[in-house]
C-alpha cells in the first residue's frame, strides 16, 4: 500500500512522529510515503524522508475576505467540524493540494495526525484513513465523528496510559503502538556526562568525584515553556545546593536560578544521569524518558482537550511520575532524614562510578509500531490489509 500522512502544524511533534514511523518502513515503501503539512522547512526538516516527499500545504488561517469565520455562531457551524471558514481561498487551495496529491500518487491509505477537518475531507472523498489519537479528553462531536469515520485509531503510547474516561468503543477501535523511539543514542558513562557539563559551563565546575549535589534536569520544548520557567525560583529555594540544568528555551530573567541553560542535540545522558527530571508531558518528550528509572516530575502545559494533564495523571497513577506537590512532599521528607542535599548516604559513592538509570528499558518497545508499519508494506491493497490484518488484530467486525 502507498501511505499518506497528514501532520498538524502546531509544534513539531506531529512531523517528528511520522519521521519515527517512516524509519520503520522498508526502503521501497518509505520512498512512496507522502507527508502533508503546513509546517515550513525552517520549522522542521525531515531526517528519514526526502523533501520531495513533503507537500507543504497552504496555511488555514482566517482571511479578511472570508464569507464566514472559522467558528461561526449556532446554526452556522457544522457540528462535525471544529473549524470551517467559508470562502477561504487558502483552505480551498490546501484541500485541492491534498486531494490532487492523493489521486496523482495513488495513495491507498491516509494517516491523519491530527485534524478532524482533513478526516472529514477524506471520508467525504471516499479515501480510507487512520486517525492518530492523542491523550486527553476528546469526547466532543467532531472528534467522535472523525473516530467513527476512520478504519481504525492509532495511539502512539502504551495501553497502560489510556485515560479512564475513554469510551469503550474508542478503545476497542484503537491500535496501541506504545512509545516510538527509533534513535539509537549511545549511552554515556557518568564521567562522560560530567565532561559534557564541564564544556557547557566552565565557570561553575565542581569536583564531581566528591560533590554530592543533587542533579536536576529541566527539559522544555518550543510548544511553550513559560509555566515551567515559573517553577525555577521555587525549585532553587527547595534545593539551594542542587545543580540545576535547563535544557531548551528559557526566559532571560530565569537564568539566574539555574547552573546551566543550554540547547543540546541529545538529552539521553541528562535523562540517564540526573537525580530528577522536570518536564511537561508532550508525547515525544514522555516517550524519551518513559523507560528510564530516573524519577520524573511532571509539570503539564495547558493544552486543548487537557492533553498533557491527562497524560500526567496517567503517569502518576502508574507510579511512573510525581506531581509537583508530591515532589515537594518527597523533598521535605528526604531533607528530614538525610543530608541537606536530600541524598542518601551512599549516593556520592554511586555517582563516582556510574548512574545509569535505564535498567528498566524495554528492549521490545518498537514491536507494536514495527508490526503495524510492516503490515502496511505487506499487503498490496487497503481492502486486503483491512480484512486480513487490521480487523483480526482489533478483533472487530464492522456491522455492514
Amino acid at each position: 500500500m502507498r501511505l499518506g500522512y497528514y501532520a498538524h502544524h502546531h509544534g513539531s511533534g506531529h512531523c517528528r512522529q511520522i519521521d519515527k514511523l517512516a524509519a520503520l518502513l522498508p526502503v521501497d515503501a518509505k520512498r512512496q510515503l507522502i507527508v502533508f503539512t503546513s509546517l515550513s522547512l525552517d520549522d522542521y526538516a525531515f531526517s528519514c524522508l526526502d523533501e520531495q516527499q513533503i507537500i507543504r500545504l497552504q496555511a488555514e488561517d482566517e482571511c479578511a475576505d472570508d464569507v464566514l469565520k472559522g467558528r461561526a455562531g449556532e446554526h452556522w457551524q457544522p457540528a462535525s467540524l471544529h473549524y470551517s471558514p467559508v470562502g477561504n481561498s487558502n483552505i480551498q487551495k490546501r484541500s485541492h493540494q491534498i486531494l490532487d496529491t492523493i489521486y496523482q500518487h495513488h495513495i491507498d491509505l491516509m494517516i491523519i495526525d491530527v485534524s478532524v477537518e482533513v478526516a472529514m475531507l477524506c471520508r467525504a472523498a471516499s479515501i480510507p484513513y487512520l486517525y492518530i489519537r492523542l491523550p486527553g479528553i476528546r469526547d466532543d462531536t467532531p472528534h467522535l465523528n472523525a473516530f467513527a469515520g476512520a478504519l481504525a485509531l492509532l495511539a502512539p503510547y502504551p495501553r497502560l496510559l489510556e485515560a479512564t474516561m475513554t469510551p469503550e468503543w474508542v478503545g476497542k477501535k484503537t491500535l496501541y503502538l506504545d512509545f516510538i523511539n527509533t534513535a539509537q543514542q549511545k549511552e554515556l558513562t557518568y564521567r562522560e556526562f560530567i565532561e559534557i557539563l564541564a564544556k557547557l559551563n566552565t565557570s561553575n565546575l565542581k569536583d564531581w568525584e566528591e560533590d554530592t549535589s543533587t542533579i536536576i534536569t529541566v527539559i522544555k520544548g518550543y510548544g511553550g515553556h513559560e509555566a515551567i520557567d515559573m517553577k525555577l525560583p521555587e525549585l532553587r529555594r527547595l534545593l539551594p545546593s542542587a545543580f540545576i540544568i535547563s535544557l531548551g528555551p528559557i526566559n532571560d530573567n530565569m537564568r539566574c536560578h539555574v547552573d546551566i541553560a543550554a540547547q543540546v542535540n541529545d538529552v539521553t545522558p541528562f535523562i540517564q544521569h540526573s537525580d530528577y527530571l522536570l518536564m511537561a508531558c508532550g508525547l515525544n518528550a514522555v516517550a524519551q524518558v518513559y523507560d528510564y528509572a530516573t524519577p520524573l516530575v511532571v509539570l503539564p502545559d495547558d493544552r486543548p482537550h487537557q492533553e498533557q494533564e491527562v497524560m500526567a495523571q496517567a503517569l502518576i497513577d502508574q507510579e511512573r511520575a510525581l506531581s509537583w506537590q508530591q515532589f515537594k512532599t518527597l523533598l521535605s521528607h528526604k531533607q528530614t532524614h538525610t543530608n541537606p542535599n536530600g541524598l542518601s548516604a551512599n549516593k556520592a559513592q554511586t555517582k563516582s562510578t556510574s548512574k545509569s538509570s535505564n535498567v528498566n528499558r524495554n528492549k521490545d518497545c518498537l514491536t507494536a509500531a514495527q508490526e503495524f508499519m510492516d503490515s502496511t508494506a505487506e499487503y498490496p491493497t487497503t481492502k486486503a490489509w483491512f480484512e486480513k490484518w487490521l480487523l483480526p488484530k482489533l478483533e472487530l467486525n464492522p456491522d455492514y
